[in-house]
């Protein structure tokens, strides 16, 4: 596959916050001059700039986007965590979409405190990128992974292995944003994609693969091994 690469995009934070973020921003500036200059008493402007303050705070550190780099050149075989968040999931289970036999599915829940960009889980080649509509049902429960709306890229490895990522959308989380192209080339270290305000994502490997982490573990996104493929 070669050497991976390596995208030297400055980001801090990510580009699907700009618009959030700049007009969440004017319309706070605008109330509360609209509260300073309309009111003799300051109370009401004061008690807004805190609250919505705090909120702004939140939604900006919500849409943070660190720039990382797996620390290491050889990948072969590694599954790295596709997002930063915990372990809520390991488990066989049957998937009858793609594989149609049992699959070892690793699903790590991100709350909203954490980054929300999603990167590739492998080296490879993106085989297949489907967005399927659905509920919103919380996250972490089970049937989330197949009722809730959710985004799949299946991913060949440079061995041939067939690996699939699944983003899903949570009871808050309804923007799925997927970057990942059909027969275009994907790399660790690169984004597959971003998950508007917490939700979950699940990889599906083969039975075999060794699993590196276990359950309530955190994870850092692109740094992370979740398993290792046989």
């Amino acid at each position: 596959m070669g050497k991976r690469i390596k995208k030297l995009k400055k980001i801090r934070l990510h580009r699907e916050g700009t618009n959030t973020l700049l007009y969440g921003a004017i319309a706070i500036v605008l109330v509360a001059l609209l509260l300073w200059y309309g009111f003799e008493t300051k109370i009401p402007f004061w008690i807004f700039a805190v609250v919505f303050g705090v909120v702004y705070g939140i939604v900006v550190n919500f849409f943070r986007c660190p720039i990382r780099y797996y620390p290491d050149e050889d990948t072969e075989k590694l599954v790295v965590a596709p997002a930063d968040g915990k372990v809520v999931v390991i488990e066989e289970v049957e998937e009858n979409k793609y594989f149609h036999d049992k699959r070892l599915m690793i699903s790590i829940f991100m709350s909203l405190w954490n980054v929300h960009a999603n990167w590739f889980p492998v080296d490879g080649k993106v085989k297949l990128v489907h967005h399927q509509n659905g509920n919103y049902h919380k996250a972490w429960l089970p049937k989330a992974s197949e009722e809730n709306e959710h985004a799949d890229v299946l991913i060949t490895t440079p061995e041939g292995t067939d690996i699939l990522c699944r983003q899903i959308a949570g009871a808050v989380a309804r923007r799925i944003v997927t970057y990942a192209k059909e027969s275009e080339d994907c790399y660790i270290d690169e984004h597959l994609g971003f998950i508007k305000f917490g939700s979950r994502v699940d990889v599906y490997l083969p039975l075999d693969s060794e699993v590196c982490v276990r359950m309530g573990q955190s994870t850092t996104g692109d740094q992370t091994v979740i398993a290792k493929l046989n």
